[in-house]
């Protein structure tokens, strides 16, 4: 009898835990986007006040092996917080690093995440260092191959480290590790990070203020699926490097590089 009732409770346990994990995921966040309009500055600050507690008790509570499912509900809650572009205007982006935190924490195999993190995190908060620290934290816990792909996240540490920090030599070992990475698989898009990477790499290390390593660097940011204010300010910082983007018939976007290095 004793073992049915400890057979019966710990799966209630676990359901009730989840259902705590979803009740807790959304009402502050719902709050701070249905205000969004009529909120003074000195409310929103309170309410990012209060997603900030809440994001730190997620680091902290149990999560019964549903590591990959709050993962994944937070990374929603991410992108409601990052899209809501009228809030965001007026409370920055300071808390794009603390949901990475707990996102890659629970699931460091997360690929999309990173790319997230970089962009946010890097580019809007202007927190480079959160970045790169979160990176290099998660890169403890992937391969090669695991998770598919997992060659992008030295990609977009080294984008990090080049274009935020201006560590060239830090971004010369990020773009050599995922040539590396890269190059143990056949497939065509595996073989043209692998090349690109190993090219970048080869620039920064003839030449650490290398411009056409820059101008690389910001093509990776623009083509990579940014959005509209990403893809704005990578194309001004190609132009101030003295490159030009061409729109081919196919409406991709082609780089002209500067005749001299």
């Amino acid at each position: 009898m004793l073992l049915q009732r400890k057979a019966i409770a710990t799966p209630l346990i676990i359901c009730v835990s989840i259902l705590g994990i979803g009740l807790i995921q959304f009402p502050q966040l719902q709050t701070l986007i249905d205000r969004k309009q009529s909120a003074s500055l000195e409310s929103l600050k309170k309410e990012i006040k209060s997603e900030h507690l809440r994001l730190n008790f997620l680091k902290k509570m149990p999560t019964f092996g549903y590591d990959n499912l709050i993962a994944d509900l937070i990374y929603l809650n991410f992108l409601q917080y990052f899209g809501d572009d009228e809030v965001r205007d007026k409370t920055g982006y300071s808390l794009s690093p603390e949901y990475f935190e707990v996102i890659l924490e629970r699931d460091p195999r997360f690929l999309a995440a990173y790319q997230s993190l970089s962009i946010s995190t890097s580019l809007y908060a202007a927190m480079p260092e959160r970045t790169i620290a979160i990176s290099e934290k998660g890169l403890k816990s992937i391969s090669p191959s695991v998770p598919e792909r997992s060659y992008y996240v030295w990609r977009y540490k080294g984008v990090d480290e080049l274009l935020f920090l201006g560590n060239a030599k830090a971004a010369q070992q990020s773009f050599a590790m995922a040539a590396n990475w890269a190059s143990k698989f056949s497939d065509p898009e595996s073989q043209l990070i692998a090349n690109t990477s190993q090219r970048t790499a080869e620039f920064l290390s003839r030449n650490p203020n290398s411009k056409y390593a820059q101008i690389s660097t910001w093509s990776m940011v623009l083509n990579n699926h940014a959005d509209e204010r990403t893809q704005k300010r990578a194309i001004k910082e190609i132009e101030a490097l003295g490159g030009k983007i061409v729109t081919t018939p196919e409406g991709t976007n082609k780089i002209i590089f500067p005749p001299k290095d």
